[in-house]
């Protein structure tokens, strides 16, 4: 299976997960009056149209290079999971926290929690599940970059299983806080415990928003290729023949399994111009090879500046 066909399989898991759980919590928070459960039930919500924008990003970035945009499509990817980000924000963290507050300013009478410990117990396994098969994606992405999992996880390009990954962690996190607050409500007949829970279960999700925002943000903005990978690419390009030095290197990350490379290349001066063209054809063969990633590889053959003092002719 593709990178490309994981992402959406892992998307489409999270989907069908989000909706039915959010469809369950939603029933009992009504029936246990509690918040922190209708919180959970906007978190879900908010995840369930997260991975709908998310789906989308992925089938529309996937989309050729035609005339009007000759390099393709992949960073509107990054546009949808930027959206995605603000849906998180809006549609969770916004109402949860807003609930919390209610709930403390204005108490609540606590229902029979019964069925909430049970939907919350359903949906702890339902979000284990999707997690563990976005976290198998995710190592099994970073074993083929020979990237440690943390670092991957902090850098990918790949935002959609990223956002599915943190909202999983997030999910379960405020599942737990959730329990704790029905708990508290439970045992002290107070309704501060599940206010607390709710407003805690919207700070996670304001931290969640900002994190993929931010990511996705970054590579709108234009992101290259880690110091490490670039240092490698400069190493491939100075071994083939008649290269001379890297004199400017520019990498460009437009997508999961899309980067762009141009540099500015001082080749020997007595190479002939069918050298120098075997050598770019060489060049892009090694890279390719090297990084799959690498879709486009722009070389400008550029003389090497003259030391102080030394005139070319």
């Amino acid at each position: 299976m593709s990178g490309e066909s994981e992402s959406v399989g892992t998307v489409v898991v999270a989907v069908v997960t989000n909706l039915g759980i959010a469809a369950a919590k939603a029933v009992g928070g009504i029936v246990s009056g509690s918040s922190a459960m209708l919180s959970e039930a906007a978190h879900s919500v908010a995840d369930t149209v997260t991975e709908v924008l998310l789906l989308t990003a992925l089938k529309r970035s996937a989309r050729p290079a035609d005339e009007a945009h000759p390099l393709g499509y992949g960073p509107e990817r990054y546009i949808w999971a930027l959206l995605a980000s603000i849906a998180t924000f809006a549609g969770g963290a916004v109402f949860a926290v807003y609930d919390g507050i209610h709930t403390l300013v204005q108490g609540e009478e606590p229902g029979n929690p019964t069925l909430s410990y049970f939907i919350l117990a359903v949906a702890f396994v339902l979000e284990g599940y999707s997690l563990l098969v976005a976290w198998r994606q995710m190592r099994g992405e970073a074993a083929r970059m020979g990237a440690p999992l943390g670092r991957y996880v902090k850098h990918t390009p790949d935002t959609a299983v990223k956002a599915v990954l943190l909202e999983n962690v997030a999910a379960l996190i405020g599942l737990a806080l959730a329990a704790g607050g029905l708990l508290g409500a439970q045992l002290t007949g107070s309704g501060v415990f599940d206010g607390v829970a709710s407003l805690l279960i919207g700070l996670l999700l304001v931290w969640v928003a900002w994190e993929l925002g931010r990511s996705n943000a970054q590579y709108l903005i234009g992101r290259p290729l880690p110091a490490a990978m670039r240092a490698r690419v400069r190493e491939e390009l100075l071994a083939v023949p008649h290269v001379e030095a890297v004199l400017e290197l520019t990498t460009l990350v437009q997508g999961p399994a899309e980067v762009l490379v141009a540099a500015k290349v001082d080749f020997r001066d007595l190479a002939s111009a069918g050298q120098v063209e075997a050598s770019c054809e060489e060049a892009e063969a090694r890279l390719r090879e090297a990084f799959p990633a690498i879709r486009r590889v722009y070389l400008d053959p550029t003389p090497a500046p003259a030391p102080p003092g030394v005139f070319r002719d």
